[in-house]
């Protein structure tokens, strides 16, 4: 196998946790930002950095294909610290044209560079109503009103694009996020998700050549895990030592 991975949202929540992981795992990662300065950071930890912005399609095909990876691993998002609820109504809709348009532009990257995998960040608080804990077949909430409606039609799309592309797929839909770089310290919400969990969930994916869809989160009653668990051998409470 070819050890080379393309990992955009490389310094975000989750990005930033899988990037040492996937190191120090032998990976050969290519990491994608938006900035100069968290650039550098990459370099830090062993990263190649590629500073680009994932609308520009034309400059992500160059530099995917240039990077030539096996796997192109999808954690982007574009959300405000804390998720402050004063900016949450803009940051739904940029989120929503990240999993929309972005992933049509990362997934023609990949299928270009002639990438084997694509793995993509989803959320696990998506679902449509119904009994409790939702599991991966539950439907999500794409008639709904306001912001879920919006999030979760931005978190179908990203889902059918992952799915349907000639490439094998997976999609990690993780439960709400709290710890380093978050904004949240202590769980906050139903279905947690402690962000390194997160990170060795993208890596177990990895390492099992494991697709489809998996949900992520603690066990609290709103979202069952059991998928990941049994398959991957995954457990919430990993905690990186990176």
């Amino acid at each position: 196998m070819d050890k080379t991975l393309f990992l955009a949202g490389a310094t975000g929540a989750i990005g930033s946790r899988l990037a040492p992981l996937l190191v120090a795992d032998g990976w050969r990662v290519v990491g994608m930002t938006r900035s100069q300065e968290k650039a550098a950071r990459l370099q830090d930890l062993g990263v190649e950095p590629v500073v680009l912005d994932v609308f520009d399609a034309d400059a992500l095909i160059k530099a995917v294909a240039q990077a030539k990876p096996e796997a192109v691993v999808h954690q982007l998002t574009d959300l405000p610290p804390g998720l402050d609820p004063a900016r949450m109504v803009e940051a739904t809709a940029r989120n929503a044209r990240i999993r929309d348009e972005g992933t049509r532009n990362l997934v023609e990257a990949a299928v270009r560079a002639d990438a084997r995998r694509f793995i993509a960040q989803s959320v696990a608080f998506a679902y449509a109503g119904g009994p409790a804990p939702h599991k991966e077949e539950d439907p999500l909430a794409v008639d709904a009103e306001g912001r879920a409606g919006v999030s979760a039609r931005g978190v179908a799309s990203l889902e059918a694009q992952t799915l349907a592309a000639p490439l094998d797929g997976a999609v990690l839909r993780y439960g709400r996020l709290y710890g380093p770089g978050t904004g949240f310290d202590t769980p906050a919400g139903a279905g947690p998700l402690h962000v390194d969990a997160a990170a060795k969930a993208a890596l177990l994916v990895l390492a099992h050549g494991a697709g489809g869809i998996y949900n992520f989160a603690e066990d609290d009653g709103a979202v069952s895990s059991e998928k990941a668990k049994r398959d991957l051998q995954w457990s919430a409470a990993w905690r990186s030592a990176l």
